[in-house]
Protein backbone atom coordinates (compact mmCIF):
# COMPACT_ATOMS: atom_id res chain seq x y z
CA UNK A 1 0.00 0.00 0.00
CA UNK A 2 1.06 3.56 -0.65
CA UNK A 3 2.54 4.98 2.58
CA UNK A 4 1.34 8.47 1.64
CA UNK A 5 -2.33 7.50 2.03
CA UNK A 6 -3.90 8.38 5.38
CA UNK A 7 -7.14 6.82 6.64
CA UNK A 8 -9.09 9.18 8.89
CA UNK A 9 -12.66 10.10 9.82
CA UNK A 10 -14.12 13.12 8.01
CA UNK A 11 -13.42 16.29 9.97
CA UNK A 12 -14.15 19.24 7.65
CA UNK A 13 -16.81 20.57 5.28
CA UNK A 14 -14.17 20.63 2.53
CA UNK A 15 -13.74 16.86 2.89
CA UNK A 16 -17.52 16.36 2.57
CA UNK A 17 -17.45 18.51 -0.59
CA UNK A 18 -14.66 16.34 -2.00
CA UNK A 19 -16.72 13.21 -1.24
CA UNK A 20 -19.59 14.70 -3.25
CA UNK A 21 -17.23 15.48 -6.15
CA UNK A 22 -15.84 11.94 -6.15
CA UNK A 23 -19.36 10.55 -5.93
CA UNK A 24 -20.52 12.61 -8.94
CA UNK A 25 -17.65 11.24 -11.04
CA UNK A 26 -18.55 7.61 -10.29
CA UNK A 27 -22.34 7.46 -10.57
CA UNK A 28 -23.71 4.82 -12.92
CA UNK A 29 -25.57 7.58 -14.76
CA UNK A 30 -22.27 9.12 -15.99
CA UNK A 31 -20.22 5.99 -16.67
CA UNK A 32 -20.06 3.77 -19.73
CA UNK A 33 -21.15 0.14 -19.47
CA UNK A 34 -17.51 -0.90 -19.97
CA UNK A 35 -16.29 1.32 -17.13
CA UNK A 36 -19.03 0.07 -14.81
CA UNK A 37 -18.14 -3.54 -15.60
CA UNK A 38 -14.41 -3.09 -15.00
CA UNK A 39 -14.27 -0.37 -12.32
CA UNK A 40 -17.59 -0.55 -10.49
CA UNK A 41 -20.12 2.23 -10.00
CA UNK A 42 -22.26 4.12 -7.49
CA UNK A 43 -26.05 4.23 -7.54
CA UNK A 44 -27.02 6.93 -5.01
CA UNK A 45 -26.30 10.67 -5.18
CA UNK A 46 -26.46 12.21 -1.71
CA UNK A 47 -27.94 15.60 -0.92
CA UNK A 48 -25.09 17.86 0.28
CA UNK A 49 -26.94 19.00 3.42
CA UNK A 50 -27.89 15.46 4.41
CA UNK A 51 -24.35 14.20 3.81
CA UNK A 52 -22.94 17.03 5.93
CA UNK A 53 -25.30 16.17 8.82
CA UNK A 54 -24.49 12.46 8.51
CA UNK A 55 -20.80 13.28 8.83
CA UNK A 56 -21.36 15.57 11.79
CA UNK A 57 -23.12 12.74 13.63
CA UNK A 58 -21.04 9.76 12.49
CA UNK A 59 -18.08 10.69 10.26
CA UNK A 60 -17.31 8.71 7.15
CA UNK A 61 -13.90 7.11 6.82
CA UNK A 62 -11.82 8.71 4.08
CA UNK A 63 -8.54 8.00 2.39
CA UNK A 64 -6.43 11.10 1.79
CA UNK A 65 -3.40 11.69 -0.40
CA UNK A 66 -2.16 14.97 1.00
CA UNK A 67 -5.20 17.25 1.15
CA UNK A 68 -7.14 15.31 -1.50
CA UNK A 69 -9.86 12.80 -0.63
CA UNK A 70 -9.15 9.77 -2.84
CA UNK A 71 -11.60 7.36 -1.22
CA UNK A 72 -14.54 7.32 1.15
CA UNK A 73 -16.71 4.86 3.06
CA UNK A 74 -19.92 6.52 4.24
CA UNK A 75 -21.37 5.72 7.65
CA UNK A 76 -25.16 6.02 7.62
CA UNK A 77 -26.89 5.82 10.99
CA UNK A 78 -30.36 4.33 10.73
CA UNK A 79 -32.01 7.56 11.87
CA UNK A 80 -31.02 9.11 8.50
CA UNK A 81 -33.14 6.63 6.49
CA UNK A 82 -35.96 9.11 5.90
CA UNK A 83 -33.50 11.72 4.63
CA UNK A 84 -32.43 9.53 1.69
CA UNK A 85 -35.84 8.48 0.31
CA UNK A 86 -34.39 6.20 -2.37
CA UNK A 87 -32.99 4.03 0.45
CA UNK A 88 -36.22 3.75 2.49
CA UNK A 89 -37.19 0.39 0.91
CA UNK A 90 -33.76 -0.98 1.87
CA UNK A 91 -34.20 0.13 5.49
CA UNK A 92 -37.71 -1.37 5.57
CA UNK A 93 -36.32 -4.66 4.26
CA UNK A 94 -33.45 -4.60 6.80
CA UNK A 95 -36.01 -4.28 9.60
CA UNK A 96 -37.33 -7.72 8.53
CA UNK A 97 -33.92 -9.44 8.72
CA UNK A 98 -31.95 -10.97 11.59
CA UNK A 99 -28.25 -11.43 12.22
CA UNK A 100 -27.07 -14.20 14.56
CA UNK A 101 -30.60 -14.74 15.79
CA UNK A 102 -31.32 -11.10 16.67
CA UNK A 103 -33.71 -9.00 14.59
CA UNK A 104 -31.88 -6.00 13.14
CA UNK A 105 -34.78 -3.72 14.14
CA UNK A 106 -34.14 -4.69 17.79
CA UNK A 107 -30.36 -4.30 17.69
CA UNK A 108 -28.94 -0.76 18.09
CA UNK A 109 -25.31 -1.82 17.53
CA UNK A 110 -25.07 -1.62 13.73
CA UNK A 111 -25.18 0.96 10.96
CA UNK A 112 -25.53 0.97 7.21
CA UNK A 113 -22.29 1.38 5.30
CA UNK A 114 -23.78 3.95 2.97
CA UNK A 115 -21.41 3.82 0.00
CA UNK A 116 -17.74 3.22 -0.74
CA UNK A 117 -15.66 4.66 -3.55
CA UNK A 118 -11.99 4.88 -4.52
CA UNK A 119 -10.83 7.48 -7.04
CA UNK A 120 -9.55 6.42 -10.43
CA UNK A 121 -5.77 6.19 -10.30
CA UNK A 122 -5.87 5.00 -6.68
CA UNK A 123 -7.66 1.69 -7.23
CA UNK A 124 -5.81 -1.53 -6.61
CA UNK A 125 -3.57 0.02 -3.92
CA UNK A 126 -5.36 -1.42 -0.87
CA UNK A 127 -7.37 1.73 -0.15
CA UNK A 128 -10.71 -0.12 -0.08
CA UNK A 129 -9.33 -2.55 2.53
CA UNK A 130 -7.64 0.25 4.47
CA UNK A 131 -10.87 2.22 4.82
CA UNK A 132 -12.70 -0.81 6.20
CA UNK A 133 -9.86 -1.54 8.64
CA UNK A 134 -10.05 2.06 9.88
CA UNK A 135 -13.85 1.82 10.09
CA UNK A 136 -13.55 -1.24 12.32
CA UNK A 137 -11.00 0.51 14.54
CA UNK A 138 -13.03 3.72 14.89
CA UNK A 139 -16.50 2.22 15.31
CA UNK A 140 -15.87 -1.07 17.15
CA UNK A 141 -16.51 0.48 20.62
CA UNK A 142 -20.00 1.63 19.60
CA UNK A 143 -21.06 -0.89 16.94
CA UNK A 144 -20.76 -4.66 16.42
CA UNK A 145 -21.18 -4.70 12.64
CA UNK A 146 -22.14 -2.79 9.52
CA UNK A 147 -24.61 -3.78 6.81
CA UNK A 148 -24.61 -2.77 3.16
CA UNK A 149 -26.04 -3.93 -0.11
CA UNK A 150 -24.21 -4.38 -3.39
CA UNK A 151 -25.71 -4.86 -6.84
CA UNK A 152 -24.77 -8.34 -8.09
CA UNK A 153 -23.83 -6.85 -11.46
CA UNK A 154 -21.21 -4.68 -9.70
CA UNK A 155 -18.77 -7.59 -9.72
CA UNK A 156 -15.71 -5.54 -8.74
CA UNK A 157 -17.48 -4.29 -5.63
CA UNK A 158 -18.85 -7.76 -4.79
CA UNK A 159 -15.35 -9.28 -4.95
CA UNK A 160 -13.87 -6.47 -2.84
CA UNK A 161 -16.54 -6.78 -0.14
CA UNK A 162 -16.04 -10.54 0.04
CA UNK A 163 -12.25 -10.07 0.23
CA UNK A 164 -12.46 -7.82 3.33
CA UNK A 165 -14.76 -10.26 5.13
CA UNK A 166 -18.35 -9.32 4.38
CA UNK A 167 -20.75 -12.25 4.76
CA UNK A 168 -24.01 -12.76 2.91
CA UNK A 169 -27.25 -12.05 4.75
CA UNK A 170 -29.94 -11.75 2.07
CA UNK A 171 -30.40 -11.49 -1.71
CA UNK A 172 -33.38 -9.90 -3.40
CA UNK A 173 -34.48 -8.54 -6.79
CA UNK A 174 -35.41 -4.87 -7.12
CA UNK A 175 -38.47 -4.80 -9.37
CA UNK A 176 -38.09 -1.10 -10.20
CA UNK A 177 -34.46 -1.19 -11.38
CA UNK A 178 -34.04 -4.82 -12.37
CA UNK A 179 -30.97 -5.09 -10.13
CA UNK A 180 -30.42 -8.07 -7.88
CA UNK A 181 -29.01 -6.86 -4.55
CA UNK A 182 -26.92 -8.77 -2.03
CA UNK A 183 -27.21 -7.60 1.57
CA UNK A 184 -23.89 -8.27 3.32
CA UNK A 185 -22.56 -7.85 6.87
CA UNK A 186 -19.08 -7.04 8.19
CA UNK A 187 -18.47 -7.84 11.85
CA UNK A 188 -16.20 -5.54 13.82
Amino acid sequence: MNDQIQFVPVSTRAEVAQILDLQAQNLASVLSAETMASQGFLTVRHDPGVLQRMNEKTPAIIAKAGDRVVGYALVMPRDFAAEVPVLLPMFDMLDQLSWKGVALRNNPRWFVMGQICVAEGYRGLGIFDGMYLKMKEVYRPEYDFTVTEVAERNTRSMRAHERVGFQGLHTYPDKTTGNVWRVVVLEF
